[in-house]
């Protein structure tokens, strides 16, 4: 802890050289996770805070701050005396006062091996208009904590939940604090009722009547010495404000069971506020626990809840490109095309571009990922993978269309417009952070743009064995030298005008004999799509169900 904060005081030594406001155009931020987005409430810009970055080796933390112009699609660094330390998983909230504030609280500094935590608890404010941060020093305030929510709601600042983890332990909170922005005075409350169990990571969202509600979130408990049970919260609250007006406010939980459809479990969600009165909730992951190891499914849905029917459902594209979909998919499958009025966005199961998906024997839904840099493939779908189509219509212009599968994104809502940045996904044993960013018109829900690319396979990874980091070489120069992405990218392109050259079925052969024969091709295939670090039992079964797919629908 001593250790933490001395690195922390460095930095704040450096950062106090800063003299005067410099706002420079730059390049997009590099990657990182667990920044802060949110929208300007007076002009058209993102403003982006804070974060981290992991390579495999080393955490870096952040305290830039970064403009996203909207109308310009660029963006600018801000360089403002005195910021707050270099922190992520903080909370950030914004109030249209006196030309906008940006309000900030908590968050951890992580020791470069990421083994150490330090957890803030101080509270800060940008003010928008004058370009200064100023610390609020106020008594009775939350402890330090990380993964914690916070919304601005009337003229206050409510905080929710949280987590504190240190070397030797951890523990998750449920209390509630208001921080009241014109006494700028702390108070904790103590709602009547049963309030959610004590969760990180939960959906906050202020309703127009001045409530809150919070859904689902993590936890993880011990259970016994270095064993510890994760949870995925699913349940969902209502947070009343009983004697409004008054000047000590009665607040009361109650717990909320919506219809509709609810969003599957997971942890890593993004959420924002969306018009007609209603939040969202984009991506997350849900972690499959393996013997020893942790798989992620990570998603790029969106569901919304209506605040007024207290209903969820998921996200429907509808518009030209969906048209365009619906026809092809009708002269592809007319079976499968009854049901299509309207097009959700379902929960794929991979971080990567998607190829194909294919079912295993035990009914397991498998997905071949890979960044697909060129034109479609014209290869038959199940019913499921509408937004796999977008890809590769935007594929056939160049680009994919939607953001890929993933968890811990950064969204903000300006005019209706939603915005995804960055996030994370896993693939084995390595971790890719995102900087790419992607809008969708929720008014209209009809397309993702795409305002920013970012190609994973270009990031660096360092591991921490020799023999990985031997591979990994060969990936850094491909990186830097840009001869490796090319070579990979040729090698796709050419799989894929190529896909014919798969082992034909011979006349009269039954699936379980072609199987057989075409193992090892088929072995092969799922190993490059899977990668290295795939355990040899799921890379089988992935090979079987593609041999199985391929039988039953040679192209």
């Amino acid at each position: 802890q001593e250790d933490l904060e001395a690195l922390i005081a460095e930095f704040q030594s450096l950062d106090a050289k800063k003299t005067q406001v410099i706002e420079s155009s730059c390049p997009p931020p590099s990657p990182r996770l667990n920044c802060s987005l949110c929208a300007h409430p007076e002009r058209d810009e993102l403003i982006l805070f804070g974060g981290e970055y992991f390579n495999g080796q080393k955490t870096f933390l952040y305290n830039d701050l970064y403009i996203y112009h909207i109308r310009k699609n660029s963006w600018a660094k801000l360089d403002i005396p005195n910021p707050p330390p270099r922190r992520c998983a903080h909370q950030a909230a914004v109030v249209p006062t006196a030309g906008g504030q940006l309000w900030i609280f908590g968050g951890e500094f992580a020791s470069p091996n990421g083994e150490q935590f330090y957890h803030y608890k101080d509270l800060w404010v940008l003010h928008l208009a004058t370009k200064t941060w100023q610390q609020i020093k106020a008594p009775g305030g939350p402890s330090g904590r990380s993964g914690h929510r916070m919304v601005a709601c009337k003229r206050q600042l409510i905080i929710f939940g949280g987590f504190h983890e240190s070397a030797r332990d951890f523990i998750y909170y449920n209390d509630v604090y208001a921080f009241n922005l014109d006494s700028f005075t702390w108070s904790k409350l103590a709602p009547a009722g049963m309030g959610p169990a004590p969760r990180s990571g939960c959906q906050m969202t202020p309703t127009p009547e001045g409530n809150i509600i919070i859904y689902g979130g993590y936890s993880k408990q011990r259970i016994k010495k270095d064993v510890d049970k994760g949870t995925l919260h699913t349940d969902m609250f209502l947070l009343k404000a009983e004697g409004a007006g008054k000047e000590e406010d009665r607040w009361s939980w109650s717990r909320l069971s919506p219809s509709g459809v609810k969003p599957t479990p997971r942890s890593g969600f993004s959420v924002a506020a969306a018009p007609n009165n209603r939040c969202l909730l984009f991506g997350g992951v849900h972690d499959e626990e393996e013997e020893e190891s942790i798989e992620g499914d990570f998603f790029n849905d969106i569901y919304f809840y209506d605040i007024g029917k207290n209903r969820w459902f998921p996200a429907q594209l509808k518009g030209p490109r969906a048209e365009r979909r619906k026809r092809r998919r009708g002269r592809q499958a007319e079976a499968e095309a009854a049901g299509e009025e309207e097009l959700q966005l379902p929960p794929p199961q991979g971080p990567l571009e998607i190829v194909k998906e294919v079912v295993a024997e035990d009914g397991t839904v498998m997905t071949i990922k890979q960044v697909i840099p060129g034109a479609a493939e014209d290869k038959d779908r199940s019913g499921s993978e509408e937004e796999e189509e977008d890809e590769e219509e935007g594929g056939a212009l160049g680009q994919p269309v939607e953001p890929c599968p993933r968890s811990s994104a950064m969204v903000a809502v300006k005019h209706g417009v939603l915005y995804v940045y960055g996030g994370m996904f896993e693939v084995g044993d390595r971790q890719v952070t995102l900087s790419d960013l992607h809008s969708i018109d929720l008014h209209r829900m009809d397309e993702w743009k795409v305002l920013l690319e970012m190609d994973p396979k270009t990031q660096e990874w360092l591991e921490e064995s020799e023999s990985d980091e031997e591979e990994d070489d060969d990936d850094v120069e491909g990186a830097e030298g840009g001869e490796e992405e090319e070579e990979s990218s040729e090698e796709e392109s050419e799989d894929e005008e190529g896909e014919q050259q798969h082992p034909a079925v011979q006349p009269g052969e039954a699936q379980p004999q072609y199987v057989a024969r075409t193992e090892q091709y088929w072995l092969r295939l799922a190993r490059s799509h899977m990668g290295p670090e795939a355990k040899d039992k799921k890379v089988l079964k992935v090979a079987h169900a593609m041999a199985k797919t391929f039988y039953e629908d040679p192209i």
